[in-house]
């Protein structure tokens, strides 16, 4: 397979999106427990790092959304891709 592909590059694209979401998952998880053990620790009584977990989560769940599912937008776009490199390739 020819590395220029449009099908090669996108298989590309979508591994990169895949590293990047592994990515932000990690630090998720780092940084929250961190935060989770320091409010346990020095504040057992109110739960504060709940609201970060919250709210970073949310940015984590859609962030995954994005990447994992095949949503009709990507499709439509990519049909868009394909019916002009089939213009170009018919021009030529």
């Amino acid at each position: 397979m020819n590395d220029t592909s449009p099908s090669c590059q996108d298989a590309k694209r979508q591994v990169e999106r895949k590293i990047g979401f592994f990515v932000h998952l990690a630090a998720y998880l780092i940084v929250n427990s961190g935060l989770a053990l320091l409010n346990f620790l020095h504040n057992p009584g109110q739960p504060w790092a709940m609201w970060p977990l919250l709210g970073w989560g949310i940015g984590l769940l859609f962030h995954a959304l994005a990447v994992f599912l095949n949503t009709p937008g990507a499709q439509w776009k990519r049909r868009m891709i394909e019916r002009e490199l089939d213009k170009q390739t018919r021009q030529k």
